[in-house]
């Protein structure tokens, strides 16, 4: 399976939401990341032809799915962040209903249901209604409706959301273990559901791609520029508005910072260490001390 996105182009307006977007997916986990604004919407909208595009194409294997049509959404599935269900019934029958819709028949319906109730493990409240259900709890139910006929591409925004962290990674794995023999766009703020089984990472900023590139390219890029810095209490917050800080660890009356920069002076104790995705995302998208984005 190939997917070519060529210049993709949407636009409200005056306003540009992606701009001439291009990449090439083929089988395996792509993590979409970005700020809020940055057009990961967008561009998951766009393959699933749920919105017009302004311009540029987007091909199947070399065919254009807009002339696919119904061939190309049956090889799609889809988990959005929001999505309507019906509240009265029960995980299985919204499953079941959803099934009927894709055009499984009632056997393969009923498989595929039992067979994924199992995988994101709801197995036993099957028979509750969804509204009596958790945020975490639907959100397995919608990971599951996205699977049901079985799509050879799997868009999924923000999969994980609202799940503890053991239904996290049970899902993470479950999603691990199936892009074998999928494109999967996995669009998530989470970076640590992506850092290890991405493929490929995806960066978009104010509508245009950054870069796309695995994850050990990406972060050679800022190997040495990632450190724990070692301030006093009262220095934390002039250290936070010179440079990006992920992580602050108190220890008595000192802190010990992990902060993200290659202008470091070289008063400060500091020690290098190994860079992470959350690292790079924010390399790419924090803020510094004059408020603009650390990377260009």
């Amino acid at each position: 399976m190939i997917l070519e996105i060529n210049n993709l182009t949407k636009k409200y307006g005056n306003n540009t939401a992606l701009d001439n977007f291009s990449v090439t997916l083929t089988n395996g986990i792509y993590g979409l990341l970005g700020p809020n604004g940055a057009g990961k919407s967008t561009v998951m909208n766009l393959i699933t032809d749920n919105v017009k595009r302004t311009s540029g194409e987007i091909l199947c294997n070399g065919k254009e799915i807009l002339s696919l049509g119904k061939d190309f959404r049956r090889k799609l599935g889809y988990m959005p962040q929001q999505q309507g269900y019906y509240e009265e019934l029960s995980a299985r029958a919204f499953l079941l209903y959803m099934a009927s819709l894709k055009g499984l028949t009632r056997r393969e319906a009923k498989y595929k249901t039992d067979e994924l109730l199992e995988i994101v493990n709801l197995t036993d409240v099957a028979h509750k209604k969804l509204g009596s259900f958790s945020g975490g709890m639907k959100q397995r139910v919608l990971i599951a409706q996205s699977l049901l006929n079985n799509p050879e591409i799997l868009i999924l925004d923000e999969p994980t959301a609202g799940l503890d962290p053991k239904e996290r990674i049970r899902i993470r794995n479950f999603i691990s273990e199936i892009a074998e023999n999928k494109i999967v766009i996995l669009a998530t703020h989470v970076v640590s559901d992506i850092e290890f089984i991405a493929k490929e990472v995806i960066l978009l900023k104010e509508g245009s791609l950054i870069t796309c590139d695995t994850t050990e390219n990406l972060l050679s890029q800022i190997d040495n520029i990632v450190y724990e810095v070692t301030v006093l209490s009262g220095e934390v917050e002039q250290l936070e508005q010179k440079y990006n800080v992920s992580n602050i660890f108190r220890r008595g009356d000192e802190v010990i910072a992990r902060v993200v920069s290659d202008s470091l002076p070289d008063e400060l104790r500091k020690t290098k260490v190994r860079a992470n995705l959350e690292d790079l995302y924010l390399f790419y998208f924090g803020e510094n001390k004059d408020g603009k984005s650390e990377k260009a």
